[in-house]
């Protein structure tokens, strides 16, 4: 597809949702496996399933509700994901960027990601949080391939600093007002959906990965080519110690990532509420990107 062709698919998207109502966002969230309970907090407008939204791939995730929320949390304007597309579901990682395109064009200039994952850390734990400061991209593939989308971002965009520092900050002051247990490293994504094996989890912790999961990284290319701010935060759900490794348990490791939605709530409302009234900051913005105008 064309450069031109894909904007224009996502531009029908954005006026789809425009025309719901619910106003223009500033902050776009992703909500992973088991923590879609952020949803509840927020004070919700608008929710539209995924496949009444033109262009929009459709999660097939059990554990993802696969909507489209639009409201406010602690006075922002968001719209969240309640559920997300992975690589294993048959989707490119250009079509699994295609929501967070359209959140930029809504007026999002932030993005906050959330995600299950495997811990390699032996000093971690299952239900801790791990705030990103660096990520590993193993999925053979990046959502910028193909035409670049001239009007969103340039063709080889910086991603030296790919997570905010004045985020990951704000993040750690509010783990730190809330008693939050808050730890930082990086995380590798791989294809899935098999979990990995003994030597792998050998070899990605040797390159110096922390935790390991299935998603997150696309979005995050996709929303630093377009100059958003990126904030990420992963909930540890069965450790991956290839010397201790057992036969993994999904009901037990989705259980702890529902377990840990409480603390990931306040961690995210916390960071959101020391968003508001705060302008948009210039390294958010794209010269000439403006959100689409309402459809008729």
């Amino acid at each position: 597809m064309s450069a031109g062709g894909e904007m224009a698919r996502i531009r029908e998207a954005v006026g789809a949702v425009q025309g719901l109502g619910g106003g223009a966002p500033r902050v776009g969230i992703v909500l992973g496996t088991g923590l879609g309970g952020l949803a509840d907090a927020m004070e919700v407008e608008v929710s539209v399933p995924y496949e009444e939204l033109p262009h929009f791939p459709v999660s097939t995730v059990e554990t993802h509700h696969g909507r489209l929320l639009l409201g406010s949390l602690n006075g922002v304007r968001v719209v969240a994901m309640q559920g997300r597309f992975h690589r294993y579901e048959g989707y490119t990682l250009r079509e699994i960027a295609f929501p967070v395109r359209v959140m930029r064009l809504l007026g999002a200039d932030t993005l906050f990601v959330s995600a299950a994952c495997g811990g390699m850390n032996p000093l971690w734990a299952p239900g801790d949080l791990v705030l990103l400061d660096d990520h590993i991209n193993l999925m053979g593939d990046s959502p910028l391939v193909g035409p670049n989308l001239d009007e969103l971002g340039p063709r080889f965009p910086d991603m030296s600093v790919p997570y905010d520092r004045g985020l990951r900050e704000l993040a750690a002051a509010v783990a730190l007002e809330e008693r939050i247990p808050l730890r930082e490293g990086v995380y590798v994504a791989v294809t899935g959906p098999q979990l990995e094996t003994r030597a792998e989890y050998r070899m990605l912790r040797s390159m110096g990965a922390d935790v390991v999961g299935m998603s997150t990284v696309p979005e995050v290319i996709a929303a630093r080519h377009m100059g958003m701010r990126v904030l990420a935060v992963a909930v540890v759900t069965d450790q991956c110690l290839p010397d201790a490794l057992e036969e993994a348990d999904v009901e037990r490791i989705i259980a702890t990532a529902v377990a840990a939605g409480p603390r990931l709530t306040r961690l995210a409302a916390g960071v959101i509420a020391g968003l508001a009234g705060e302008e948009a900051p210039a390294e958010a913005a794209n010269d000439g990107l403006e959100p689409a105008a309402p459809s008729a």
